[in-house]
């Protein structure tokens, strides 16, 4: 998610220390992780509405973890952790921003852990093709993503797939 991060990061304009920091902090995005039961955290199929509940809490303990520190990676990851879930209408968790009131470096980091999730194997669920994760992407603009980012990551496409497939365990 790091090289996904920190190309958004760029083509959005944020100075080199600030791409710095999204490519040191976004890995952290879901350290939360850790104090989500395994029962859930590994589930193989679908959560019930309560496992849900208990798994939204990981973008709150992530922050939690990471609140104390004066580092400026740990302070950015835990921006990071606490807002990658909110959505650009304003429907996300924890906290329900909306817009340009979630921070722009959760805003990427949203996108790319979306991206990034998709073309995936995961324990629940097999890799989506590149196409099809895509197809999602473009159908959240103004949803659950901010549409410039949408845009950008349009542009960005060819760039996005060379890392999937140098990166990714699995890509379709």
């Amino acid at each position: 998610i790091s090289k996904y991060c920190t190309l958004m990061a760029q083509a959005m304009g944020l100075n080199a220390q600030e791409c710095e920091l999204v490519a040191l902090a976004s890995p952290l995005h879901d350290i939360g992780k850790i104090g989500i039961p395994d029962n859930i955290l590994l589930k193989p199929g679908r959560y019930t509405p309560d496992e849900f509940e208990v798994m939204k809490t990981h973008s709150l303990i992530g922050a939690q973890i990471l609140e104390d520190s004066q580092s400026p990676v740990m302070q950015m990851a835990r921006t990071i952790a606490l807002t990658h879930h909110e959505r650009w209408d304003g429907t996300g968790y924890p906290r329900g921003l909306k817009g340009d009131m979630i921070p722009l470096v959760g805003q990427i980091c949203s996108i790319c852990d979306v991206f990034d999730a998709l073309i995936s194997k995961r324990i629940y669920k097999d890799a989506w093709s590149l196409h099809d994760a895509v197809k999602i992407i473009i159908a959240e603009k103004g949803k659950q993503f901010n549409p410039a980012l949408v845009d950008k990551f349009e542009q960005l496409l060819p760039k996005f797939i060379e890392i999937a497939k140098t990166h990714s365990d699995s890509t379709g």
